[in-house]
Parts: structure tokens; C-alpha cells; sequence
């Protein structure tokens, strides 16, 4: 249940955003359509950029931090997470094994900053494995192995970008976002040209649709504008123990839409292997909070 001390119109902004965020998963499975998955990416971010740039100010952090970040979010995640939907996984599947960042991030913390895995995290991390694995073992026709292994790279790049954005403190996430966007276009123009190639880029631009563009505007202003705006707002102004619950229902949106909206099947292991995830999320998001609360 969210917690009490979350007004009811900031309740249903941060469900928006979570909603948003979870539905983009089908979104970006209908810009593939007519987009190869880089210049998809390369488009995303540049809308993300400009013109926004014009209006935020630069976040006061090192050039280098919004490179990486960039970097690791645009080329890395954006990148491989697109040419996973594109054929290799199914968009539900994809925002619950994405989800791994959590815990990829964990363990980064521990071997950079030399942080110490609690017993809970311990058990978080045995159950979203065991998730994964049953995702593995159990694809019909869902994920390949290939699938499966790029969303992982997805989320340890983004999770790569978590430790980066935490090693500049506390800044307008939204501004710093946008700015490292303008990092992530480079490499994957390079990407694109290389490895889809320009005939494959004109023809996507070429045949791009009202809906295609409309995807690339959901993915720029929705997710980025809209959701990291609106985040950052409601963290400025609530506890983040308070506000960040909500985001273990991005994988709840993400599989309901794809099986709404693109017919995604839901047998048993896919609902096991989603419990096991979201399951270990919420023990590692919640338990802290139970142990404080349990303490005399």
C-alpha cells in the first residue's frame, strides 16, 4: 500500500510516472516498426537534448560525469534495451529483467565504494536470479538467449549510470539528463551508420509514420520531460522511502500493457519468474525500512 503521508495528487503523479515509464516498453516495440533500433535510440536523444537544452541550465557537475552518464545510458542501456525489443524479447519480459539494475548496482557499489551487502540484499539478489533463470529456462518463444543477455547489459550499463549520477550529488535530475543526452548521440549515430547502415537509416526516416514519430515523442518528452520532471519534483518534496516504492509497479505496467496491447501471453512461469523479481525489488526497496521500524 503507498504510503499515508503521500497527498493523493502526488499519489497519482507518481503512479502517472511509473505508468509512463512502464507502458513506454510497448511504446518503443511500435516505433521498431519502421525505426532500426540505433537510429530509434539516436532520435530519442536528440528530442531529449533539443530543445530542452535551450530552457535548463547545466547541471554544476564535471563535463566528464555527463559524458559517462550519457554514455553508459544513451549507447548502453537505450541502445542494447532497443535491439533486444527489436526481435529478441518480448517488451513485457524486457522491463522486468531490466529491472536487474537495482542489484547490478549494488554490487558496483560494493566493489567501487566498498560498500557491504546486507543479509536482505543477499536474499533480494537469490531471488531475482531465480527469476532470470526461470525466464531462461522457460522462454517459449518470449526471450532468446540473446535477448536476455542484452537486456542484462541494459541494465548493468544502467546501473553504471546510477553510480555516475550518484557521484555528482544532488542536482536537478531532469537538467542533468537532458545534458548528457547530448553525449549519448555520437556514439550512437557511429552505431547506427555502422552496424545498421545508411540505407537502412533513410528508409526508416523515409517511412516513418505519424505513430513512429509519436513513439519518438513518448520516449523523449514522456519519459524524460514528463517522468524524470515530475520525479525529481516529488523527491524534492517527499522522502525518497516515501516516493521510490512506486517504482516497483514499472514492471507491473510493462508486462500488463504488452499483454494488453500486444496480445503478450502470461503463463504461469512468466507470473513466477515476475513475482520473483518484483519479490526481490521490494525486499531489497522495503526490508531497511522494516528493520527500522521493528528497532526499539
Amino acid at each position: 500500500m503507498p504510503p499515508r503521508s503521500l497527498p493523493l495528487s502526488h499519489m497519482l503523479l507518481a503512479l502517472a510516472v511509473v505508468a509512463v515509464w512502464g507502458t513506454n516498453f510497448v511504446v518503443i516495440r511500435a516505433g521498431l516498426d519502421h525505426l532500426p533500433p540505433l537510429l530509434f535510440a539516436v532520435l530519442r536523444f536528440t528530442f531529449a537534448f533539443l530543445p530542452a537544452a535551450f530552457f535548463l541550465k547545466r547541471p554544476a557537475v564535471p563535463w566528464q560525469h555527463l559524458a559517462a552518464f550519457g554514455l553508459l545510458i544513451g549507447a548502453g542501456q537505450f541502445g542494447l534495451l532497443y535491439s533486444a525489443i527489436n526481435g529478441h524479447i518480448t517488451p513485457g519480459l524486457a522491463s522486468l529483467v531490466v529491472q536487474t539494475q537495482v542489484f547490478f548496482t549494488i554490487l558496483l557499489s560494493v566493489k567501487i565504494n566498498g560498500e557491504h551487502v546486507r543479509p536482505a540484499q543477499w536474499i533480494a539478489l537469490v531471488m531475482a536470479a531465480g527469476g532470470i533463470g526461470v525466464i531462461a529456462v522457460y522462454t517459449d518463444g518470449s526471450a532468446t538467449p540473446l535477448g536476455i543477455i542484452m537486456i542484462l547489459g541494459a541494465a548493468a550499463s544502467w546501473s553504471g549510470g546510477n553510480v555516475v549520477a550518484a557521484r555528482s550529488g544532488k542536482v536537478n535530475m531532469l537538467a542533468y539528463v537532458v545534458w548528457a543526452s547530448a553525449f549519448a548521440i555520437p556514439p550512437l549515430i557511429l552505431l547506427s551508420l555502422a552496424l545498421e547502415g545508411w540505407p537502412a537509416i533513410r528508409a526508416g526516416l523515409t517511412e516513418a509514420s505519424v505513430g513512429t514519430w509519436g513513439a519518438v515523442a513518448w520516449q523523449s518528452v514522456g519519459n524524460t520531460m514528463f517522468g524524470y520532471g515530475v520525479w525529481s519534483w516529488l523527491l524534492a518534496r517527499h522522502p525518497a522511502a516515501t516516493v521510490t516504492p512506486f517504482a516497483l509497479l514499472v514492471p507491473v505496467f510493462g508486462i500488463g500493457s504488452s499483454v494488453l496491447m500486444l496480445g503478450e501471453g502470461l503463463p504461469l512461469w512468466k507470473i513466477a519468474a515476475g513475482g520473483l523479481v518484483i519479490g526481490g525489488l521490494a525486499v531489497n526497496l522495503l526490508a531497511p525500512r522494516l528493520v527500522r521500524a521493528v528497532r526499539p
